[in-house]
């Protein structure tokens, strides 16, 4: 997993609230077992028309401005629903580094930390700016993780929470496979240790 920290992109404005897991991924498209490929199919319900045939040049990820969009503004409760892990991979895979809103489902949160999205929350006051500059004149943001610091590009600065075991882990670029594999020598120091101690006990 990349390590999360500053990032600067384009940020694509998402006007909907209550965005559930099978609009972010569509259940049909649930058949890869890699966690990559599945960008293509992002919100595909959305950005197609009459069942993959057309375009819907409406939709905001297929608007020229927002084609190389890699943070998402949504609104509230992003990632409802199920919990399939497929969301936050389709996001990534498409390109989405950060997603900020005012609310996240649980595990769809959860998710996004585990698979090296960073999920921010603004207060509700917060997003709106966002989305009032996305939508009007289309621009970047940067975050930076370290800081905890959403900056636009008049300069104003969002400072956002999130928990320290989780930002660590996007810092070092950990998922937690890879921390369990941090502690590697101590594992096996533990099993040689308790494999002595069972041999004097068989004795």
């Amino acid at each position: 997993m990349e390590p999360v920290n500053q990032h600067t992109g384009i940020a694509a404005p998402l006007d909907k609230a209550n965005v559930d897991t099978d609009q972010i991924i569509p259940k049909q498209f649930l058949k890869r077992v890699e966690r990559t490929g599945f960008g293509q199919f992002l919100f595909y319900d959305w950005r197609y028309k009459d069942g993959g045939q057309s375009v819907n040049e409406s939709f905001v990820l297929n608007k020229p401005e927002f084609k190389e969009a890699s943070i998402l503004l949504a609104r509230d409760n992003f990632g409802c629903g199920s919990s399939r892990e497929h969301a936050p991979w389709a996001l990534l895979d498409y390109g989405f580094k950060v997603i900020i809103a005012p609310s996240f489902a649980d595990i769809f949160y959860n998710n996004c930390f585990k698979n090296g999205i960073l999920p921010i929350k603004l207060s509700e006051s917060e997003v709106e700016a966002l989305f009032q500059q996305a939508g009007s004149d289309p621009s970047s943001l940067s975050v930076d993780l370290e800081k905890q610091l959403v900056t636009d590009e008049a300069g104003s600065t969002y400072s956002f929470e999130t928990d320290a075991y989780r930002k660590e882990m996007l810092l070092k670029g950990l998922d937690d496979i890879a921390l369990t594999e941090e502690y590697d020598h101590h594992i096996t120091a533990y099993e040689h240790e308790k494999k002595k101690i069972y041999q004097e006990i068989i004795r």
